[in-house]
Protein backbone atom coordinates (compact mmCIF):
# COMPACT_ATOMS: atom_id res chain seq x y z
CA UNK A 1 0.00 0.00 0.00
CA UNK A 2 2.39 2.49 0.84
CA UNK A 3 4.62 1.30 -2.29
CA UNK A 4 1.55 2.43 -4.16
CA UNK A 5 1.32 5.64 -2.79
CA UNK A 6 4.80 6.57 -3.23
CA UNK A 7 4.27 5.48 -7.01
CA UNK A 8 1.52 7.68 -7.24
CA UNK A 9 3.14 10.52 -5.50
CA UNK A 10 6.61 9.95 -7.85
CA UNK A 11 3.76 10.03 -10.93
CA UNK A 12 2.06 13.40 -9.88
CA UNK A 13 5.40 14.84 -9.18
CA UNK A 14 6.69 13.70 -12.80
CA UNK A 15 3.27 14.77 -14.71
CA UNK A 16 3.75 18.40 -12.82
CA UNK A 17 7.24 18.85 -13.75
CA UNK A 18 6.50 17.76 -17.90
CA UNK A 19 3.58 20.77 -17.39
CA UNK A 20 5.92 23.24 -15.73
CA UNK A 21 8.40 22.61 -18.50
CA UNK A 22 5.76 22.73 -21.13
CA UNK A 23 4.61 25.41 -19.92
CA UNK A 24 8.02 27.39 -20.43
CA UNK A 25 8.62 26.25 -24.12
CA UNK A 26 5.16 28.11 -24.41
CA UNK A 27 5.90 31.01 -22.92
CA UNK A 28 9.57 31.60 -24.20
CA UNK A 29 10.05 34.39 -26.73
CA UNK A 30 11.14 33.01 -30.19
CA UNK A 31 12.65 35.89 -32.20
CA UNK A 32 13.89 36.04 -35.93
CA UNK A 33 15.50 38.78 -37.69
CA UNK A 34 16.70 38.68 -41.44
CA UNK A 35 19.48 36.53 -43.14
CA UNK A 36 21.78 38.54 -44.68
CA UNK A 37 21.52 38.28 -48.76
CA UNK A 38 25.45 38.35 -48.59
CA UNK A 39 27.39 35.41 -46.86
CA UNK A 40 30.54 37.75 -46.14
CA UNK A 41 28.24 41.01 -44.83
CA UNK A 42 28.76 41.90 -41.31
CA UNK A 43 27.08 45.03 -41.44
CA UNK A 44 24.34 43.86 -38.81
CA UNK A 45 26.65 42.41 -36.17
CA UNK A 46 25.73 45.26 -34.60
CA UNK A 47 22.08 45.31 -34.32
CA UNK A 48 22.29 41.40 -33.70
CA UNK A 49 23.77 42.01 -29.92
CA UNK A 50 21.74 44.73 -29.80
CA UNK A 51 18.92 43.14 -30.17
CA UNK A 52 20.16 39.77 -27.93
CA UNK A 53 21.03 42.28 -25.75
CA UNK A 54 17.83 43.78 -25.33
CA UNK A 55 15.98 40.18 -24.87
CA UNK A 56 18.69 39.43 -22.24
CA UNK A 57 18.23 42.44 -19.87
CA UNK A 58 14.07 41.94 -19.81
CA UNK A 59 14.48 38.29 -18.77
CA UNK A 60 13.21 39.18 -15.39
CA UNK A 61 9.67 40.27 -17.20
CA UNK A 62 9.30 38.22 -20.37
CA UNK A 63 10.98 35.14 -19.33
CA UNK A 64 12.85 33.03 -21.91
CA UNK A 65 14.11 34.21 -25.36
CA UNK A 66 15.12 32.51 -28.28
CA UNK A 67 16.91 34.59 -31.39
CA UNK A 68 18.57 33.64 -34.97
CA UNK A 69 18.35 34.39 -38.34
CA UNK A 70 15.66 33.33 -40.95
CA UNK A 71 16.33 30.88 -42.85
CA UNK A 72 15.41 32.64 -45.84
CA UNK A 73 18.07 34.97 -47.30
CA UNK A 74 16.49 38.43 -47.80
CA UNK A 75 17.57 42.44 -48.83
CA UNK A 76 16.05 45.18 -47.33
CA UNK A 77 13.14 45.22 -49.19
CA UNK A 78 12.26 41.72 -48.50
CA UNK A 79 12.40 41.90 -45.09
CA UNK A 80 9.90 44.10 -44.64
CA UNK A 81 7.49 41.98 -47.00
CA UNK A 82 7.80 38.52 -44.40
CA UNK A 83 7.62 40.76 -41.41
CA UNK A 84 4.20 41.90 -42.90
CA UNK A 85 3.33 38.13 -43.48
CA UNK A 86 4.62 37.64 -39.91
CA UNK A 87 5.94 34.12 -40.24
CA UNK A 88 9.66 33.99 -41.04
CA UNK A 89 10.59 36.70 -39.24
CA UNK A 90 9.55 38.59 -36.18
CA UNK A 91 11.82 41.89 -36.26
CA UNK A 92 13.64 43.65 -39.01
CA UNK A 93 15.79 46.98 -38.72
CA UNK A 94 15.37 49.18 -41.25
CA UNK A 95 15.21 53.31 -41.62
CA UNK A 96 12.34 54.61 -41.04
CA UNK A 97 9.30 56.81 -42.55
CA UNK A 98 6.16 57.73 -42.29
CA UNK A 99 4.46 54.90 -44.28
CA UNK A 100 6.74 52.42 -41.95
CA UNK A 101 5.37 53.61 -38.89
CA UNK A 102 1.70 53.38 -40.38
CA UNK A 103 2.83 49.58 -41.12
CA UNK A 104 4.70 48.06 -38.05
CA UNK A 105 5.40 48.91 -34.67
CA UNK A 106 8.45 51.39 -34.82
CA UNK A 107 10.69 51.00 -31.79
CA UNK A 108 11.68 54.60 -31.97
CA UNK A 109 15.28 54.52 -30.25
CA UNK A 110 18.14 54.90 -33.11
CA UNK A 111 20.23 52.01 -33.56
CA UNK A 112 23.05 53.48 -34.37
CA UNK A 113 22.67 57.33 -32.56
CA UNK A 114 21.91 58.72 -36.60
CA UNK A 115 25.78 57.58 -37.60
CA UNK A 116 23.57 56.18 -41.12
CA UNK A 117 22.69 59.30 -41.97
CA UNK A 118 26.69 60.72 -42.38
CA UNK A 119 27.67 59.10 -45.38
CA UNK A 120 31.78 58.56 -46.79
CA UNK A 121 31.70 57.24 -50.33
CA UNK A 122 33.56 54.52 -51.83
CA UNK A 123 34.79 55.10 -55.15
CA UNK A 124 37.70 53.97 -58.40
CA UNK A 125 40.77 55.67 -57.28
CA UNK A 126 41.31 57.29 -60.47
CA UNK A 127 38.30 59.62 -59.33
CA UNK A 128 39.52 61.20 -56.40
CA UNK A 129 41.11 64.57 -58.11
CA UNK A 130 38.12 65.34 -59.91
CA UNK A 131 35.92 64.94 -56.72
CA UNK A 132 37.96 67.53 -55.38
CA UNK A 133 35.54 69.80 -57.37
CA UNK A 134 32.18 68.70 -55.46
CA UNK A 135 31.09 70.89 -52.88
CA UNK A 136 27.09 71.39 -53.15
CA UNK A 137 24.46 69.68 -53.84
CA UNK A 138 24.15 71.14 -57.77
CA UNK A 139 27.90 69.75 -58.26
CA UNK A 140 26.42 66.20 -56.66
CA UNK A 141 23.10 66.00 -59.08
CA UNK A 142 25.85 66.01 -61.84
CA UNK A 143 27.42 62.59 -60.29
CA UNK A 144 26.37 58.96 -60.52
CA UNK A 145 25.81 57.73 -57.12
CA UNK A 146 25.84 53.35 -56.42
CA UNK A 147 22.79 51.96 -53.97
CA UNK A 148 21.69 48.52 -53.51
CA UNK A 149 17.84 47.25 -55.34
CA UNK A 150 15.29 47.72 -52.21
CA UNK A 151 17.03 50.25 -49.86
CA UNK A 152 14.88 52.59 -48.38
CA UNK A 153 16.54 55.16 -48.55
CA UNK A 154 16.41 55.37 -52.57
CA UNK A 155 13.20 57.36 -52.26
CA UNK A 156 15.69 60.06 -50.06
CA UNK A 157 18.10 60.02 -53.17
CA UNK A 158 15.29 60.77 -55.82
CA UNK A 159 13.99 63.14 -53.84
CA UNK A 160 16.73 65.12 -53.86
CA UNK A 161 17.19 64.65 -57.87
CA UNK A 162 20.15 62.66 -57.47
CA UNK A 163 20.67 60.24 -60.30
CA UNK A 164 21.04 56.39 -58.90
CA UNK A 165 22.13 53.27 -60.29
CA UNK A 166 20.81 49.99 -58.65
CA UNK A 167 22.27 46.86 -58.26
CA UNK A 168 22.67 43.57 -55.46
CA UNK A 169 24.69 44.23 -52.60
CA UNK A 170 28.22 42.41 -53.57
CA UNK A 171 27.60 43.75 -57.28
CA UNK A 172 27.63 47.04 -55.91
CA UNK A 173 32.08 46.46 -55.02
CA UNK A 174 32.66 45.36 -58.54
CA UNK A 175 31.19 48.35 -60.23
CA UNK A 176 32.23 50.90 -58.26
CA UNK A 177 35.74 49.77 -58.83
CA UNK A 178 34.99 49.39 -62.69
CA UNK A 179 33.59 53.26 -62.71
CA UNK A 180 30.17 51.90 -63.47
CA UNK A 181 29.31 55.39 -61.63
CA UNK A 182 30.83 58.18 -59.15
CA UNK A 183 30.35 57.34 -55.30
CA UNK A 184 29.05 54.45 -53.65
CA UNK A 185 27.47 55.87 -50.21
CA UNK A 186 28.23 54.22 -47.66
CA UNK A 187 27.14 54.86 -43.61
CA UNK A 188 30.80 55.89 -41.26
CA UNK A 189 30.03 52.54 -39.41
CA UNK A 190 30.28 50.25 -42.99
CA UNK A 191 32.44 51.89 -45.27
CA UNK A 192 36.01 51.43 -43.27
CA UNK A 193 35.04 47.32 -42.90
CA UNK A 194 33.53 46.80 -46.53
CA UNK A 195 37.14 48.73 -47.91
CA UNK A 196 39.05 46.50 -45.68
CA UNK A 197 36.80 43.21 -46.62
CA UNK A 198 37.42 43.99 -50.55
CA UNK A 199 40.61 46.48 -51.13
CA UNK A 200 42.84 43.30 -52.25
CA UNK A 201 40.09 41.71 -54.58
CA UNK A 202 39.64 45.30 -55.94
CA UNK A 203 42.62 47.61 -56.54
CA UNK A 204 41.37 50.17 -57.83
CA UNK A 205 38.69 50.52 -54.63
CA UNK A 206 39.44 53.68 -52.34
CA UNK A 207 37.60 55.62 -49.84
CA UNK A 208 36.96 59.56 -50.91
CA UNK A 209 38.75 61.51 -49.00
CA UNK A 210 36.84 65.01 -49.50
CA UNK A 211 32.64 64.64 -48.99
CA UNK A 212 30.29 63.68 -46.21
CA UNK A 213 26.77 63.04 -47.67
CA UNK A 214 24.27 63.82 -44.63
CA UNK A 215 21.03 63.07 -44.39
CA UNK A 216 18.82 62.42 -41.23
CA UNK A 217 18.37 58.62 -41.21
CA UNK A 218 17.26 57.23 -38.10
CA UNK A 219 17.32 53.25 -38.24
CA UNK A 220 14.91 51.59 -35.79
CA UNK A 221 13.58 47.71 -34.77
CA UNK A 222 9.92 46.86 -36.23
CA UNK A 223 7.99 44.51 -35.36
CA UNK A 224 4.63 43.13 -36.54
CA UNK A 225 1.40 45.23 -35.33
CA UNK A 226 0.26 42.30 -34.05
CA UNK A 227 3.08 41.56 -31.39
CA UNK A 228 3.31 44.58 -29.26
CA UNK A 229 4.46 42.68 -26.41
CA UNK A 230 7.78 41.89 -28.73
CA UNK A 231 8.24 45.86 -29.18
CA UNK A 232 7.62 46.72 -25.86
CA UNK A 233 10.26 44.35 -24.42
CA UNK A 234 12.89 45.24 -26.83
CA UNK A 235 11.63 48.91 -26.03
CA UNK A 236 12.04 48.18 -22.48
CA UNK A 237 15.46 46.19 -23.03
CA UNK A 238 16.57 48.99 -24.55
CA UNK A 239 16.32 51.92 -22.41
CA UNK A 240 17.94 49.77 -20.05
CA UNK A 241 21.30 49.73 -22.01
CA UNK A 242 21.27 53.17 -22.46
CA UNK A 243 20.61 53.98 -18.98
CA UNK A 244 23.11 51.36 -17.71
CA UNK A 245 25.57 52.55 -20.37
CA UNK A 246 25.47 49.26 -22.50
CA UNK A 247 24.36 50.39 -25.48
CA UNK A 248 27.22 52.70 -26.07
CA UNK A 249 29.43 50.06 -25.40
CA UNK A 250 28.24 48.51 -28.06
CA UNK A 251 28.06 51.56 -30.25
CA UNK A 252 31.81 52.12 -29.83
CA UNK A 253 32.68 48.47 -30.30
CA UNK A 254 31.32 48.40 -33.41
CA UNK A 255 31.99 51.82 -34.44
CA UNK A 256 34.37 54.08 -32.55
CA UNK A 257 37.32 52.98 -34.99
CA UNK A 258 35.49 53.78 -38.29
CA UNK A 259 34.50 57.37 -36.51
CA UNK A 260 38.26 58.33 -36.05
CA UNK A 261 39.35 56.94 -39.16
CA UNK A 262 36.03 58.87 -40.82
CA UNK A 263 38.33 62.37 -39.80
CA UNK A 264 35.06 64.28 -40.06
CA UNK A 265 36.78 67.41 -39.00
CA UNK A 266 38.43 67.58 -42.34
CA UNK A 267 35.17 66.69 -44.77
CA UNK A 268 33.22 69.17 -46.31
CA UNK A 269 29.64 68.70 -45.79
CA UNK A 270 26.69 67.70 -48.42
CA UNK A 271 23.06 67.79 -46.99
CA UNK A 272 20.32 66.51 -48.30
CA UNK A 273 16.36 66.56 -46.99
CA UNK A 274 14.88 63.90 -45.87
CA UNK A 275 10.78 64.60 -47.16
CA UNK A 276 9.96 60.94 -45.18
CA UNK A 277 10.95 62.05 -41.84
CA UNK A 278 8.07 60.78 -39.44
CA UNK A 279 7.41 64.12 -37.25
CA UNK A 280 7.25 61.95 -34.03
CA UNK A 281 10.92 60.97 -34.60
CA UNK A 282 12.82 61.46 -30.82
CA UNK A 283 15.48 64.44 -30.35
CA UNK A 284 16.56 62.99 -27.15
CA UNK A 285 20.02 63.87 -27.18
CA UNK A 286 21.24 61.33 -25.35
CA UNK A 287 19.50 58.76 -28.53
CA UNK A 288 21.82 60.87 -30.67
CA UNK A 289 25.51 61.09 -31.81
CA UNK A 290 25.12 64.96 -32.92
CA UNK A 291 21.68 66.05 -31.44
CA UNK A 292 21.82 69.16 -33.00
CA UNK A 293 21.71 67.97 -36.61
CA UNK A 294 18.64 65.93 -35.91
CA UNK A 295 16.93 68.41 -33.89
CA UNK A 296 17.06 70.86 -36.59
CA UNK A 297 15.79 68.56 -39.23
CA UNK A 298 12.89 67.77 -37.04
CA UNK A 299 11.36 71.28 -36.36
CA UNK A 300 11.70 72.02 -40.36
CA UNK A 301 9.52 68.83 -41.04
CA UNK A 302 7.43 69.96 -38.32
CA UNK A 303 6.91 73.49 -40.12
CA UNK A 304 6.40 71.91 -43.68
Amino acid sequence: MINRLYLSAQRCLLHLLLLLLSGSACCQTTVIYPSSASSIDIRHNDLIELLSTSLEKTKREYGAYSVGPSKLKMNEARSLVELKRGDSVTVVWSPTSEELEKKYIAIRIPLRKGLLGLRISLIDKKKQSSLERVNTITDLKKLSLGMGIGWVDLSVLKANEINVVTAHYDALFTMTAHDRFDLFPRGINEVFNEYDQRRQIYPNLAVEQNLLIYYPWPYYFFVNKNNPQLAERIRLGLERMIDDGTFNRIFMKYNGEAIRRANLSHRHIIQLKNPFLPRQTPTDARYWLFPSLIKSDVIKQTLH
